[in-house]
């Protein structure tokens, strides 16, 4: 609800320098906007807090919406007074190319039918990096950044694991066992786990953002049917189709992650653009924007 108050607290931040924003640049950016509006782009502008950030104005230590930049999809504490930076865009870069990458041999670019490149990317930057950067959002305190990012670093690292050639002889073990199928079974009962986990963390975005839903949305689609794939062969092979289908959806997976992870990283002080984001109609932010506005006039 907007306030004289707040229209005062506007036109003192749209009359001011924010980070050497002249005001009529400031107007002309928040020209549309509503009071509320008008009075967080001031805010973030002044402190830097990313492009998709959507804090509220007051340092009471309230909670605040969530911000797909954070990797949590709920209401997270302030960062003005932490000592970390925020881990999420390090562990979604980590996230994105080793699941491009895949995804493109999935897809069959360029002939590409071998998947021992990717190992190295498992190894040490979607599995190493990525699980250190979810230990590090369990030192900031997001619990949902901490599951997810460790959980995703576990699966490259053991998923380089399986692959390795005579590393570990997992899949000389199996095909020796149980032949071809007893392999396929195994990696869909494999990539079919991973599918019911990222559906448990896909239930915790539909009060997020767009961009944040699509990353989970995708992926989740991503294991099925490549689990499908594995599950379902032909002609002694994994099926073809829904491997491909598997990588397709891991190719958007890869750019939403590479998406939210720009919204961490850009904010005033090194871009020069805002990211445009969507709320579900739901969210908070999405209630707040269907609320008509009222402005209390005092005597």
């Amino acid at each position: 609800m907007a306030t004289i108050q707040d229209q005062n607290a506007v036109n003192t931040a749209a009359g001011q320098n924010v980070n050497g924003t002249t005001s009529h640049d400031f107007e002309k950016a928040t020209k549309g906007m509503s009071n509320e509006e008008k009075a967080t782009a001031a805010h973030a502008a002044r402190f830097g807090y990313g492009p998709l950030a959507h804090f509220r104005t007051n340092d009471d230590g309230a909670a605040l919406p969530a911000f797909g930049g954070e990797f949590q999809p709920g209401l997270y504490k302030g960062v003005e007074n932490r000592k970390f930076a925020n881990p999420a865009p390090l562990g979604l870069s980590a996230f994105a190319l080793t699941t491009f990458v895949l995804s493109l041999i999935n897809l069959g670019t360029r002939g590409l039918a071998q998947n021992n490149l990717v190992l190295a990317l498992a190894f040490g930057y979607g599995g190493l990096v990525q699980l250190l950067a979810g230990m590090w959002e369990m030192a900031v305190g997001n619990t949902f950044g901490a599951t997810a990012l460790s959980s995703y670093g576990g699966f490259w690292i053991s998923f380089a694991i399986i692959l390795t050639p005579g590393g570990f002889e997992i899949e000389e073990g199996i095909l020796t066992a149980g032949g071809e199928k007893a392999l396929f079974d195994s990696l869909g009962f494999y990539l079919m786990g991973w599918f019911i986990f990222t559906t448990i963390l896909l239930f915790c975005t539909f009060k997020s953002t767009v961009a944040f839903f699509f990353l989970f949305f995708t992926l989740d689609l991503a294991f099925l049917l490549l689990a499908i794939g594995y599950l379902q062969p032909t002609g002694g092979h994994p099926n073809t189709g829904c491997i491909r289908a598997g990588g397709a959806f891991g190719i958007l997976a890869a750019f939403a992650a590479w998406y939210n992870a720009l919204a961490g990283i850009a904010d005033t002080s090194n871009s020069f653009f805002i990211i445009p984001v969507a709320h579900f109609p739901w969210s908070e932010k999405g209630r707040e924007a269907r609320r008509p506005a009222k402005t209390e006039h005092t005597a």
